[in-house]
C-alpha cells in the first residue's frame, strides 16, 4: 500500500500543511490550558459551555475528558491523562503522527492516501472502538457532573 501519492495541485498539498497547523494550534492550546482535576471540563477555560450530556443526563458523552486528557498528557500528568479519557493519549499519538506525516507529505508535494482501504478500515475500527467505549462509559458512569455543572443543570430545568 502506498501511503503517499503525488498531489494533483499545490492547493491539494496545502491541505496536508493545514492538518499539521491544526495540530500545532491544538498542542499550543493544550500547553496553555491547565488540566481540570475533575477529569473533564478543561475546555471551559476557552469559554465553551459544559458538555450538554453532562448537564442533561449527568453522564459523559464519548468525548468527555478528551481536552483534559490531552492537556494533562502535554503537561506530563500521565495518570490524569488516562483517567480523564483512557483513549485520549492514543488519540493524541495518532493525531501527532498523522500531523507530522502530513507535514512530510506537504514538503514532498504529496498527499496522504486516506482513501486507501487499510486506512479506511483502521478509521472505521477506531470510530467503532471510540463510540463503543463512550456508550459503555455513559451506561456505567452515573453522577459524572461536578457541583458547578449540577448548579447549571438546575437552572436549565423547566419549572
Amino acid at each position: 500500500m502506498e501511503l503517499l501519492k503525488p498531489a494533483a495541485s499545490r492547493k491539494e498539498a496545502f491541505g496536508q500543511l493545514s492538518w499539521f497547523l491544526v495540530w500545532v494550534a491544538v498542542t499550543g492550546i493544550g500547553l496553555w490550558l491547565r488540566p481540570d482535576a475533575h477529569g473533564h471540563g478543561t475546555h471551559q477555560q476557552l469559554g465553551f459551555p459544559p458538555c450538554p450530556s453532562v448537564l442533561l443526563f449527568d453522564r459523559p458523552c464519548p468525548g468527555c475528558g478528551l481536552t483534559t486528557s490531552w492537556t494533562a498528557l502535554l503537561h506530563g500528568q500521565f495518570g490524569l491523562a488516562f483517567a480523564a479519557h483512557p483513549l485520549g493519549p492514543a488519540l493524541y499519538l495518532v493525531f501527532t503522527v498523522s500531523a507530522w506525516l502530513c507535514l512530510y507529505a506537504w514538503r514532498k508535494n504529496c498527499v496522504v492516501a486516506t482513501d486507501a482501504k487499510p486506512l479506511s478500515r483502521l478509521g472505521i475500527a477506531g470510530l467503532v472502538i471510540f463510540m463503543g467505549f463512550g456508550a459503555v462509559r455513559a451506561a456505567t458512569t452515573p453522577h459524572f457532573g461536578t457541583t458547578s455543572e449540577h448548579l447549571i443543570a438546575q437552572f436549565m430545568r423547566p419549572r
